[in-house]
């Protein structure tokens, strides 16, 4: 017979799993609410509160583990990404955005372990995650359309506004994250 201490041990990595499968769910869905916008590669989705609330929900493992988990759904050929090419999305040039979900989702959950619990210190943890985004992005697009400065006027500063929106949803909605998953 299992003790009460195993049995919650069981539970909680039980629950960490539904988590980090829940934030896959929900980054491939984000993924779908897209606005294409003409001058740019880079499209509108909400992908980017997912990679959010990942971090502040999950923590920064879990929440690195769940981009990662998307990531290798992706690699593995399902169409999950926001245009639905699957493992071309990893070479396209929006694949550094991508592939910076994984540290981006690992700092916003990191900082918001060390700051102090308040939705300040979460929106603040959640920009240093939109700009691990950002710093990826712009890395891998800056070649593919004529170097930094022309990367950041079509993979950054059409998407600030929009990007401090999402983080400030998910600061806001984080803790409600957290209960529902406990």
């Amino acid at each position: 017979m299992l003790s009460v201490a195993s049995r919650r041990v069981g539970a909680s990595r039980w629950a960490r799993l539904a988590g980090i499968a829940l934030f896959v769910a929900l980054t491939a869905l984000t993924a779908r609410i897209t606005i294409p916008l003409p001058f740019t590669p880079v499209p509108i989705t909400l992908q980017v509160m997912a990679v959010l609330l990942a971090g502040l929900v999950l923590g920064p493992k879990g929440g690195a583990v769940s981009q990662l988990a998307y990531l290798a759904a992706i690699a593995a050929g399902l169409p999950l990404d926001a245009r639905a090419l699957g493992p071309v999305a990893l070479a396209g040039p929006t694949a550094g955005y991508l592939l910076a979900f994984v540290p981006g989702a690992f700092v916003t959950g990191w900082l918001a372990e060390k700051l102090s619990a308040t939705r300040a210190s979460r929106f603040l943890a959640t920009l240093a995650g939109v700009a691990v985004i950002y710093a990826g992005g712009l890395a891998w697009l800056s070649p593919t359309v004529g170097g930094l400065r022309a990367a950041w006027m079509l993979g950054a500063a059409p998407f600030i506004l929009v990007d401090l929106g999402k983080a400030l949803v998910a600061a806001a909605v984080a803790e409600s994250g957290r209960l529902l998953l406990s």
